[in-house]
This record gives structure tokens, C-alpha cells and sequence, in this order.
């Protein structure tokens, strides 16, 4: 399949659809939905026989057959063999994935010292990576390090790129305008068209909580219904709900770090507020406090305590089994992870939310880039 293949066969990667398909749908909808169930299941189990995907997706074994020609066709899908087996009759012919078919180009801006980005292959594995530092740029400067880390990482792709994701702080819609990104002096910044017009590949921009949320869920074994903190730059969260990502009406699900903690005043935000959660949590705010000499223990255990009354009214509302939490991890493990579940725990009803559990994420500084492919996965293919 070229380019211009995946490109027509983009879907949109927006609010309301659940990231795996797992049940057939109304025949007007349902070509392209099937095509999706049958690389998910390939995508998660691994190599199926054509008999094997009818019986985990339900569809009929003739659709199976005109599916799997058809992704087969356009290199999606590869035959690896036979499969040993020890019933009489001809041994069933095993499909997978075809996993070296395209690279996805990942990119993180969610940090305050450098922008980062990889090559990934579809299982979200780095094959390479870049970065550029960030120096304080703002407004177009900022724009032109994203432009220039894309155009150095898709210059180190070894096969057909499969998309670009990006996962920037800030409110992001979902055609990947960057509404408001305060720390990054852009407001109203079309970054997914330039980046579209600059590279001519797919690319989707995303809220970089959001991302990691993704990417916790596809390759991090969270929940189906949970909320990632992501502390970087600023402060931001992802929220996922029986498995589909939620944007809100105005793209600002999850836009925590600029909600004013407690009425007892604070430092001035770089919103214009005084006492946002980004005053108490950003890994800048946190690592000057410190550099400053404050008591280590102290300042976490407030900002902790501070992060649990941000939580806990989202906690008791939306009732969810798991937040994970993303960023240095010498400042939020520990004092600070302590404090929040505590405040969190008495600030909810333990009947309903006393099993919550709170940790640090599995996959470190990776998380948005690989959160990023997911994007593109779901995106492009369908799968995540």
C-alpha cells in the first residue's frame, strides 16, 4: 500500500469512537469497521489463521476471505506459514500483520527543556530518535523546532511512514489547531496543517495528556477507565472512559493544570491566575522551589495534597478504577504520589472509590511519542 493509499483511507481520529472494535456494526458502516476488526485482532493476538478471525470477530468466513485478500493486496497482511497441527486435513495457513509494512514518526512537546520525537514501528518499539532543545523559544520559533525535529525524523525512516503524531501541551482540537498553549506562546497555531503541507504524510496533533493516555492504554495495560496526569512543562490530564478518549464540547477535557487549587491564593500562573495546579506541580515551578532550598519532602507532600483536590471531585464523578501519573519520576514517586492518594482517599467515598489505585506509568519518557503512534494507528488503520 503507498502513501497515497493510506492517505485516502484516513479515518479521524476524534471524540466518541472506541479505540478497539470488537463487535461487527450496521451494514452502511460496516466495510470499513470490519477491515479495522480484522487488524485489531491480528494486531493483539498475533498470527490467526482466516477460520481463527471469523471466530473471535463473528463475522462469516466469506467476509473473512474478502477482507483478508483485500489487506493482503494493499501489504497489510501477510501469510507466515502453516500451522502445526495435529488434527487430520491440510494445516491452516496463519496470517499476521505485516509489522514491517510502515514506521511511525512519534513527537513529544510536552517538555520544558527539549522537544523529543522517534521512529516507531507498529508495535510502538523506538527505532531511532532525535530531539532539539527548546531554549525558551515561543510562538514561531517554537513552530519552526517542531517543523525542523519532523523533517530530521522523517529523514531517518528506513520504510513507508504510516502517519506522524504529535503530542503538544495546551488545548488542542481535533483537526490539530492548537487552541491556547500558554507555555508555548501559541494561541489559534494550525500546527497539523503545516506540518501536513511541510511533509505531505498524515499527521494528527493531539493534547499531549491525551497522548499519553493513548499510549498507557494501548501499550501500558491501563484500565478502560482511567485518567493520566502528565507533568511536564505544564499540567495537564487524559481521560479515557470505557475505552474512548473524552475531548469535551471544547476540546478541554482534562485542562486541570490551570484550575485554581484551594482559596488560600499562591504564585502567579503565566494564565493570569494566582494558585493554579500548574503553580504547585509543573516540573519547572517544582525544580526551582527545590533549587531554591525548600524542604524537599514538604513542597511534594503539598504538591501531592494539592493534586488530590484538583482529583478528587473528577474521581467521584466519573467514578474511575485507575490514575497514572507521568513525569519526573524523581519528583512525583514517592512523597508527592503518597500525598495525592491520601488526600484523594479522604476527600471520596470509600464504598465507591476506596480500590482506586494511583501509579507512576511503565513507560517513562517514551510515553507521548509512543502515544502518538497509537494515534496514528487508530487513525490510519483502526487499531490500537
Amino acid at each position: 500500500m503507498t502513501t497515497e493509499d493510506v492517505q485516502r483511507r484516513t479515518h479521524v481520529f476524534a471524540s466518541g469512537r472506541v479505540l478497539r472494535p470488537s463487535t461487527k456494526v450496521l451494514p452502511e458502516h460496516a466495510r470499513g469497521h470490519n477491515r479495522s476488526l480484522v487488524l485489531q485482532t491480528l494486531y493483539t493476538e498475533g498470527s490467526q489463521s482466516r477460520a481463527d478471525i471469523a471466530r473471535s470477530t463473528g463475522l462469516t468466513r466469506v467476509t473473512i476471505s474478502d477482507l483478508v485478500a483485500e489487506l493482503m493486496a494493499e501489504g497489510l497482511i501477510i501469510e507466515i506459514g502453516q500451522r502445526e497441527d495435529a488434527r487430520p486435513g491440510k494445516p491452516a495457513t496463519l496470517l499476521d500483520l505485516n509489522r514491517s509494512a510502515f514506521q511511525i514518526v512519534g513527537i513529544d512537546l510536552s517538555e520544558h527543556r527539549v522537544f523529543r520525537g522517534a521512529v516507531l514501528d507498529l508495535d510502538g518499539q523506538i527505532l531511532s530518535r532525535a530531539e532539539v532543545p527548546l531554549e525558551g523559544s515561543v510562538g514561531a520559533d517554537a513552530t519552526a523546532k517542531v517543523i525542523a525535529l519532523a523533517e530530521t525524523l522523517v529523514g531517518q525512516t528506513t520504510a513507508p511512514i504510516l502517519g506522524l503524531g504529535v503530542g503538544s501541551p495546551g488545548v488542542v482540537d481535533l483537526a490539530g489547531v492548537v487552541l491556547s498553549a500558554p507555555n508555548l506562546g501559541w494561541a489559534g497555531e494550525d500546527l497539523q496543517g503545516l506540518l501536513t503541507e511541510k511533509l505531505g504524510i498524515p499527521v494528527v496533533v493531539a493534547n499531549d495528556a491525551n497522548a499519553a493516555a493513548l499510549a498507557e492504554h494501548g501499550f501500558g495495560g491501563a484500565d478502560s477507565d482511567m485518567m493520566l496526569i502528565k507533568v511536564g512543562h505544564g499540567v495537564g490530564a487524559g481521560l479515557l472512559l470505557d475505552g474512548t478518549p473524552l475531548f469535551g464540547s471544547r476540546f478541554a477535557a482534562g485542562e486541570i493544570g490551570h484550575v485554581v487549587v484551594g482559596t488560600d491564593g499562591g504564585a502567579e500562573c503565566v494564565c493570569g491566575k494566582r494558585g493554579c495546579l500548574e503553580t504547585w506541580l509543573a516540573t519547572p515551578r517544582l525544580e526551582a522551589k527545590l533549587a531554591g532550598g525548600a524542604d524537599r519532602i514538604q513542597t511534594l507532600t503539598e504538591a501531592g495534597q494539592r493534586l488530590g483536590i484538583a482529583l478528587a471531585p473528577i474521581v467521584g464523578a466519573l467514578n474511575l478504577a485507575e490514575i497514572v501519573l507521568s513525569g519526573p519520576t524523581h519528583l512525583l514517586d514517592g512523597p508527592l504520589a503518597e500525598a495525592t492518594i491520601a488526600t484523594l482517599r479522604s476527600r471520596t467515598m470509600a464504598e465507591f472509590h476506596g480500590d482506586l489505585t494511583l501509579r507512576m506509568t511503565t513507560l517513562g519518557e517514551d510515553i507521548v511519542m509512543r502515544g502518538a503512534a497509537v494515534m496514528v494507528l487508530s487513525g490510519q488503520l483502526g487499531v490500537s
